[in-house]
């Protein structure tokens, strides 16, 4: 394996060993980032021996058996290259501009298909509901993505027909950035209608996908693609959905991955409204207007305070008054960073017990300097800035 990888054209080497580990049959995106996280890279995971493999939850003695016989195979050369060759980036979880907070959801696409350009920044907000919207969904939801794009927010969606597609025209129409993620292969747009829309979409941010290039618009690939949707935000915003549809789906995904869940309320004899309406009674915030998405999220999006700070020795700098910290303290805050890190992540960055880390957490936060968000997740408390 290692050899082939060596010597493979240069150009797709890095990539190879991702889209091989991809392909052993059992090895999902949960177990991917399990191997990921024990041996740091695909190419280690090959390397490793048996011993260690099985050290890792869920990986079988026949599972190592495969891996162990996988190889390289051409069909992944050829996905590599016609990615190129039509202007697609693959971009593996361990990249700088992998969406930092989908990261963070326990089972993450290994890597992304993207056309456009994604960024770093985390202020960004999913807006989904209804294929066959009403005017009232449409007109609102295409308000609420100028609105919030205008704050510089980057607004998500599915590139689906009648909501998806409105809040992506919003976003353009305010000169912001948006990204849709797409439930089929960069090569086959769905719908086909929305090729334009696809295009300037790219323009303004990016269309993403999980799936090989030219997989098809097939229906159990929209649920999973959800979850993406969800965990790229801070939160998630449903706008006309019936009793069942798959923007409730999305719904209960953001509730799991610890994402605010916001709801646009709508005619109540409206079959459309029944979805919206029940997630309000189950405690989505209700959204009237812009700024009760603004103020639900004001502490991690920091509105109207200015662009957040280009390092952390700057943001540092910006705290009023950094009030003295014990060494346990230092430790810890050191290893925050302005974008928000799961508790469990944390404890593994600085070898602190999880008891003990929540006391110390605590203690920054009563100071403070650190922040909890939704699903324990915590980062440097950046409301404190000048």
């Amino acid at each position: 394996m290692a050899g082939e990888i060596i010597f493979g054209d240069p150009a797709t080497a890095d990539l190879l060993p991702w889209l091989c580990l991809k392909r052993v049959s059992g090895i999902g995106n949960h177990l991917f980032k399990k191997l990921l996280d024990r041996f740091k890279t695909p190419e280690a995971v090959f390397d490793a021996p048996a011993s260690e493999l099985g050290l890792v939850e869920g990986i079988t003695g026949p599972l190592i058996d495969r891996i162990k016989g996988q190889k390289i195979s051409r069909q992944d050369r050829d996905e590599i290259r016609s990615a190129a060759e039509k202007g697609y980036k693959i971009v593996p979880l361990t990249a700088a501009n992998y969406p930092p907070l989908l990261r963070q959801i326990p089972d993450p696409p290994p890597f992304l298909y993207v056309y456009g350009e994604l960024s770093p920044d985390i202020r960004n907000i999913s807006m989904v509901g209804s294929r066959n919207a009403t005017r009232y969904g449409i007109m609102t939801t295409k308000r609420l993505a100028e609105e919030l794009a205008g704050l510089g927010i980057t607004i998500i969606s599915g590139m689906a027909r009648g909501i998806d597609a409105a809040a992506h025209a919003g976003a353009i129409a305010a000169g912001g950035k948006t990204i849709a993620v797409l439930g089929s292969g960069l090569e086959r747009i769905y719908p086909p209608q929305h090729k334009k829309l696809f295009a300037a979409i790219a323009k303004n941010g990016a269309a993403v996908s999980e799936f090989s290039l030219t997989t098809g618009p097939e229906a159990h690939n929209f649920p999973v693609r959800n979850r993406i949707i969800s965990g790229m935000s801070l939160g998630v915003v449903i706008v006309e959905a019936a009793q069942k549809s798959g923007s409730l789906i999305t719904a209960r995904l953001a509730a799991e991955q610890g994402r605010e869940v916001f709801a646009v309320p709508g005619n109540i004899r409206s079959a459309k409204s029944t979805g919206t309406h029940g997630l309000i009674k189950q405690g989505a915030k209700l959204v009237e207007g812009v700024n009760d998405i603004v103020d639900e999220l004001s502490h991690v999006l920091r509105l109207k305070i200015g662009e957040k700070p280009s390092d952390k020795a700057e943001m540092v700098q910006q705290i009023r008054n950094l009030p003295p910290l014990t060494d346990e303290e230092t430790k810890v805050f050191d290893a925050l960073e302005a974008e928000p890190i799961h508790i469990d992540d944390l404890g593994r960055k600085v070898s602190v017990d999880s008891a003990r880390l929540s006391g110390i957490l605590l203690q920054l936060e009563l100071k403070g300097v650190v922040m909890q968000l939704p699903g324990k997740r915590f980062a440097i408390d950046l409301t404190e800035l000048t």
